[in-house]
């Protein structure tokens, strides 16, 4: 005898005035209890009567007759009873979740094509009840939210995803980001460019919080987070590393790389900073940039008193170096 799956989650799923049990086992199996299939079409687990046309082999609540012609199957699939153990180790048994809202669509078209016998017509009713809150994915989204399941199974992706982007060691210095990339940063804004200029003490610090939306910012969902968490950084709050050092050699560094690939493909297209921009938003889609610490620095300030508009010392500055003009002569 196989070894019964236990339930890692349980809870109870509301429809209508009914509590449905239900549960995720440890291979993420979404579970309807027995007894909750009854409950939700409204009904009691019975025998067979023998002057009853049923179907053997099928369970009570859908062996009748004249309901076979409706069973496709995906259901005849998920009709299998699933035996396991609830979060306590008790012996239970179940249907996969989805079984509810393929029961739905035998009875509704049942009724469609009037076959239904007059006993079985509140079973149809009932299924248009749950049919509106229903569906195949759905029913899956409410039983994850019922059990907390939702949760875990989103912080589980992201550490799969984590585990696959950022290394366990810190990697040496390489340089990843081509001169080009700088170069046509400096193009896009009208900046003087030579080669010195794009070295870390020559660079506009905006540079980097652009790197960080145009480059990291696309990677999964998450990984960029990890990546400043992972940085360490030195007594003037500056990073002592490059992000990048902390991408895993393979599926990290290969996304980072076609990153920069795209984001400099966008950049050799654009005749300006604007259309840079919205080339990328187009192909992107708009990111959240800033953090707290960062928008203090970039964002006007209002002077009330005055009823005026201060610039912060960064834009200052940025205002400055986008109207330098090395043609024009002092």
């Amino acid at each position: 005898m196989d070894k019964l799956l236990k339930a890692t989650h349980e809870g109870e799923l509301v429809i209508g005035e009914s509590l449905l049990n239900c549960y995720v086992l440890e291979d993420g199996k979404r579970v309807i209890s027995g007894s909750a299939v009854f409950r939700a079409f409204g009904r009691t687990k019975r025998g067979r009567k023998k002057d009853e046309v049923r179907v053997l082999n099928m369970p009570s609540f859908i062996d009748a007759n004249n309901l076979q012609p409706f069973i496709n199957e995906e259901l005849r699939g998920v009709l299998k009873q699933i035996d396991y153990l609830d979060i306590k180790g008790k012996p239970n048994s179940g249907y996969e979740a989805v079984i509810i809202p393929l029961l739905c669509d035998v009875y509704l078209q049942a009724r469609q094509e009037k076959v239904l016998k007059s006993a079985q017509l509140p079973l149809a009713q009932a299924s248009e009840i749950l049919v509106r809150s229903l569906s195949k994915i759905g029913i899956m989204a409410l039983v994850d939210e019922a059990t907390g399941y939702q949760y875990d199974r989103e912080n589980d992706e992201l550490q799969k995803i984590l585990k696959r982007y950022i290394s366990e060691e810190l990697l040496p210095w390489k340089k990843r980001f081509p001169d080009e990339f700088y170069r046509e940063i400096f193009r896009l804004n009208n900046w003087y460019f030579t080669t010195p200029e794009i070295n870390k003490a020559g660079r506009p610090g905006i540079i980097g919080t652009w790197t960080k939306k145009f480059i990291y910012q696309p990677l999964p969902k998450g990984v960029l987070q990890a990546l400043l968490q992972r940085t360490s950084r030195n007594e003037k709050g500056k990073l002592k590393h490059k992000l990048h050092q902390n991408l895993t050699r393979e599926e990290g560094i290969d996304h980072l790389n076609k990153q920069i690939v795209s984001v400099v493909t966008l950049m050799n297209v654009s005749d300006n900073w604007k259309q840079f921009e919205k080339l990328w938003n187009k192909k992107f889609g708009q990111q959240e940039l800033f953090n707290d610490e960062t928008a203090s620095m970039i964002e006007p300030k209002k002077i009330e008193d005055k009823g005026t508009i201060e610039l912060s010392d960064f834009n200052v500055k940025l205002k400055k170096g986008l109207s330098f003009n090395p043609k024009k002569k002092e």
